[in-house]
């Protein structure tokens, strides 16, 4: 049983022993900090946002790896995390679609609201919500099926089973991810025998198929050679015409290249958010410059 404010909550959202509470009082992006939450990070307001995450803090059991996260992330813009191994970047992607809540003795107080949805509130499915926030992993992962039931897979799950309209759906996200040419005449052929690169942009593809609203990447390109990379960095450009973006990336270049907005984390804290070209021209802090251009991490 999950304790809110002080008070026994039957219902309050619990799975895989994760549990959230309330936080403090949230705070806006460069708003004044509750007290006890640090200091306030460079921010800056995006526009239009879809996301807000609000003074977030998460623990494995008693190591905090988030300390009061507050940002806004925008609609059809790509969004970048960086900073360096264990500062809380996929930890913080993951918070997107409760991912964590499978991990044994997770705990995590604040909010993060996905338009009007509280996604941590009480009887919130998070099987629903991961349709409106899809993922691609770091390592494609695509499924012992065919290319077709590898993008009909999320549709078939959600109860769609009409052929015709499967294959329209595997169509259209195919062609959004830039698969459709060159896998448009062996659909019956299994996924795994796709290059790298090219399971990548299934799993692009399969997380599309169910028509989401936000797209999780986390380092995405990590394990592609330079061209796939190329692929797959090309693809962001068109794709965020339609969805709100969210990528971890550890290569400074690519987060150049790709995103609109970045936000550069450290040790579990949020140290600066601004637009791309801003930060990684003139960052608002040393240690942002220190780390953009190499002296550490």
């Amino acid at each position: 049983m999950v304790m809110i404010q002080g008070a026994p909550v039957a219902d309050a959202t619990r799975a895989g022993g994760r549990a959230v509470t309330d936080a403090p009082r949230p705070r806006d992006p460069g708003g004044a900090a509750p007290a006890g939450v640090g200091p306030v990070p460079e921010t800056v307001e995006v526009p239009d946002p879809l996301i807000k995450i609000r003074t977030v803090d998460l623990f494995y059991g008693a190591s905090q790896a988030l300390k009061g996260i507050s940002l806004d992330i925008p609609r059809c813009q790509v969004t970048a995390f960086i900073g360096p191994s264990g500062c809380g970047k996929s930890t913080l992607l993951r918070c997107l679609n409760r991912m964590n809540d499978l991990i044994e003795g997770v705990t995590i107080k604040g909010s993060i609201h996905i338009g009007d949805l509280d996604i941590y509130a009480p009887g919130v499915d998070p099987t629903a919500l991961r349709k409106r926030v899809g993922m691609v992993f770091q390592k494609s992962n695509p499924f012992p099926k065919s290319i077709f039931e590898n993008v009909a897979y999320g549709p078939r799950i959600h109860g769609m089973n009409n052929r015709k309209e499967l294959a329209d759906i595997v169509e259209k996200s195919l062609t959004r991810a830039g698969l459709w040419e060159e896998a448009k005449d062996r659909l019956d052929h299994s996924a795994l025998e796709l290059s790298g690169g090219q399971q990548q942009r299934l799993c692009i593809a399969r997380a599309l198929a169910v028509d989401p609203e936000v797209l999780l990447m986390d380092e995405p390109c990590s394990a592609l050679d330079p061209v796939s990379t190329a692929r797959i960095e090309e693809l962001l450009f068109d794709l965020k015409k339609r969805y709100a973006i969210v990528i971890v990336t550890h290569n400074m270049q690519q987060a150049g290249r790709v995103s609109d907005y970045t936000a550069f984390l450290l040790e579990g804290n949020l140290v600066e958010f601004n637009a791309t070209e801003r930060m990684f021209t003139k960052p608002s802090l040393k240690k942002t410059e220190d780390y953009i251009t190499g002296r550490f991490g």
